[in-house]
């Protein structure tokens, strides 16, 4: 499983085995739960148990906001800031053809259906590796004819670091988007 290294999986496999097997049942039926009731939004492919989820169903989101990421782990680390007000587009990953992973992959026709008159501006908030880049800049280009204000999250050091530590990218970037203070 990504994210779990050989250890943490030989841990894991072994802590099932050494509870009951009543609690290691419950496991296995609340994966399978998991397996069986949760599907993509209609509308914006986060991961819902109804048709939409609570976001695009939620009357007090500004549905003229698209923030479009590349997974549902990157909607909710921008949800926990409780900065973002509008509505999201789960991509379902990134442009990436080293790995097989085109355009067609992804949930880009989706994002491109959705947009209208009542959509004031797409925010591109993929990762700033080149997958991530590769992708907002081909989701960018296609926007562009729709006449809608298609930004980019900024980029910059994060908080407590030391700039000795920071490689080109990260300062050429915290340069270019630095603000009045």
């Amino acid at each position: 499983m990504p994210g779990i290294g050989r250890k943490t999986a030989q841990r894991l496999a072994f802590y099932i085995l050494a509870i009951p097997k009543e609690e290691a049942l419950e496991v296995a039926d609340a994966i399978k739960e998991a397996c069986e009731k949760i599907k993509k939004c209609s509308l914006c492919m986060n991961l819902t148990e109804e048709e939409l989820c609570p976001i695009c169903f939620s009357p007090e989101r500004d549905k003229g906001v698209i923030c479009v990421v590349e997974d549902a782990q990157d909607l909710l680390a921008i949800e926990k800031t409780g900065e973002y007000k509008g509505v999201y587009h789960v991509l379902n990953g990134a442009i990436s053809p080293l790995d097989g992973i085109g355009p067609e992959q992804l949930s880009i026709k989706e994002l491109l259906g959705r947009i209208d008159d009542s959509v004031s501006e797409i925010i591109l908030a993929t990762n700033s590796d080149i997958e991530g880049e590769a992708t907002a800049m081909y989701i960018s280009k296609l926007i562009k004819p729709f006449g809608v204000k298609v930004t980019r999250l900024a980029y910059g050091l994060p908080v407590g670091s030391d700039l000795q530590y920071a490689d080109e990218l990260t300062l050429s970037r915290a340069l270019n988007g630095r603000r009045v203070f």
